[in-house]
């Protein structure tokens, strides 16, 4: 962006107006002021196109929320920086659902209102070194994309909000990283952060892993025992997996959101907490409301914001970025030289669809580490075989009506009989002596042994036939 970006500042104090203005103009950036919301979109109206607007949120006739839902529909790629105070923070939410970049607390300092100013004008790109945050041993965030860039500012709105965050995604997204990166940015940061898998804890013993209980609360209670509620108190909690909560506990997670109490199995005294809490899903909402599978209530208590998290193929940005990340820790955790990334293998991850998303890739780096061989992993990239003679292509699975995909996985199909042949071929000329052959194949003999049983090759009297089992 030019030095000279044009802002616009709207505000109904003028002692505000003034002060603010100086501090833009010290920057040499060209402002434009407005005291009411009429009279920021009256001049966007004439044809002003600022490149930001700085905006109050309370201001008298029509307010910021208002004038923000105006101005977007006059100019729907304009950037809104909200100027608010302690209390706003319903507003403030309000404005980050009607697409606010930001907000900013008054009162505020110069350093304050130059960080968010560059982020928005696109000076500081680079906020993430190497585009990574690391939020623990095996936790981090990634913002290469637009849409992650887009969640990383939504995130840190939300962090300062005291409200529940639902976050919707395909298994293997990074909810649970987001869910991380809130609770850093939060003032609870230097408190406990816990999560619970609702889906990996049998249901008769969620409600006493969330809530605790008391001696004698059932056989096998010798002893009291607090409940992750009570543990994270004054912290944050992510209830992982929501939909596989039992309906009858769905009613009292919901008297914990709105009352912040619970009672202990066993127990007929209340406890108060603090805790925020987040939650995570993969299933389809509508359905689930539909089929009483998600209590209705519970449900709009939970998405006082909504982050929807995208699948790895929609922001591939980030697949060099995470294999070289996988690829150095897990280097460094198998006590072993971190393998080369060749131009090869970077596009065969490209243009895979990784249907398990970064808990897939993760895995595929994993493994590629411990053979060592290219070949090896490129070929998991491959369609596999469905046992039916038919090849089977995660990508093509996504969408059946994809012709591309379809073009895509006969081109696949014919290398992969190719490949077949020449392993039989050199299986053959070394009389099955597999180490010789891989040695003719020029690959290692675990990428030969795999290869056998993906295409299921077998010796067999007077010749070999590939067979349809993997």
């Amino acid at each position: 962006m030019p030095e000279t970006s044009q802002i616009l500042l709207v505000d109904d104090e003028p002692g505000m107006l003034r002060y603010i203005k100086t501090l833009l103009e010290v920057d040499d950036y060209k402002v434009q002021t407005a005291t009411t919301g009429e009279e920021a979109v009256a001049l966007v109206n004439k044809g002003l196109r600022p490149d930001l607007v700085l905006m109050d949120l309370l201001m008298p006739g029509i307010d910021g929320l208002q004038t923000l839902e105006q101005l977007r529909q006059l100019q729907p790629g304009v950037k809104v920086v909200m100027l608010s105070c302690v209390g706003d923070t319903k507003k403030v939410v309000q404005a980050m659902r009607l697409g606010a970049q930001d907000y900013i607390t008054k009162p505020f300092q110069k350093a304050e209102l130059d960080a968010v100013i560059d982020t928005c004008l696109g000076k500081n790109q680079q906020n993430y070194p190497g585009e990574i945050e690391e939020l623990s041993d095996e936790n981090f965030f990634v913002a290469a994309s637009p849409s992650m860039r887009k969640i990383r500012s939504q995130v840190a709105l939300v962090a300062n909000v005291d409200i529940p965050v639902l976050m919707l995604g395909e298994s293997g997204t990074g909810k649970e990283v987001i869910s991380r990166l809130i609770h850093k940015l939060s003032p609870r940061a230097h408190r406990t952060f816990l999560k619970v898998n609702c889906a990996a804890v049998p249901a008769d013993l969620l409600e006493s892993e969330l809530f605790g209980y008391e001696a004698g609360a059932f056989t096998g209670a010798n002893h009291a025992k607090p409940g992750k509620f009570e543990l994270c108190n004054k912290g944050t909690i992510l209830l992982d997996e929501i939909g596989e909560m039992p309906p009858g506990l769905q009613a009292k997670l919901l008297h914990v959101l709105q009352d912040q109490q619970f009672s202990r199995l066993g127990s007929r005294s209340v406890i108060k907490v603090d805790v925020r809490i987040l939650a995570a899903t993969n299933i389809n909402i509508p359905e689930a409301l539909a089929n009483k599978r998600l209590r209705e209530d519970l449900y709009y208590r939970l998405n006082a914001f909504t982050v929807q998290v995208p699948p790895l193929r929609e922001r591939k940005e980030e697949i060099p970025i995470l294999l070289k990340h996988f690829m150095t820790h897990m280097a460094e955790q198998y006590a072993r030289p971190p393998l080369p990334l060749s131009p090869t293998l970077l596009q065969a991850c490209a243009n895979y669809s990784w249907p398990g998303n970064i808990r897939e890739l993760n895995n595929f780096v994993k493994r590629y580490l411990v053979l060592g061989d290219e070949s090896l992993a490129i070929s998991e990239l491959h369609p596999k075989s469905d046992g039916s003679g038919a090849q089977f292509d995660p990508a093509t699975a996504q969408n059946p009506s994809d012709t591309t995909g379809g073009l895509k996985s006969l081109g696949r199909s014919a290398k992969d009989e190719a490949e077949a042949e020449a392993i039989r071929k050199a299986l053959d000329e070394t009389n099955w002596n597999r180490k010789q052959a891989a040695g003719l194949l020029q690959i290692s003999y675990k990428a030969l042994l795999y290869k056998i049983r993906q295409y299921g090759l077998a010796q067999q009297k007077g010749h070999h036939k590939l067979s349809a089992g993997a």
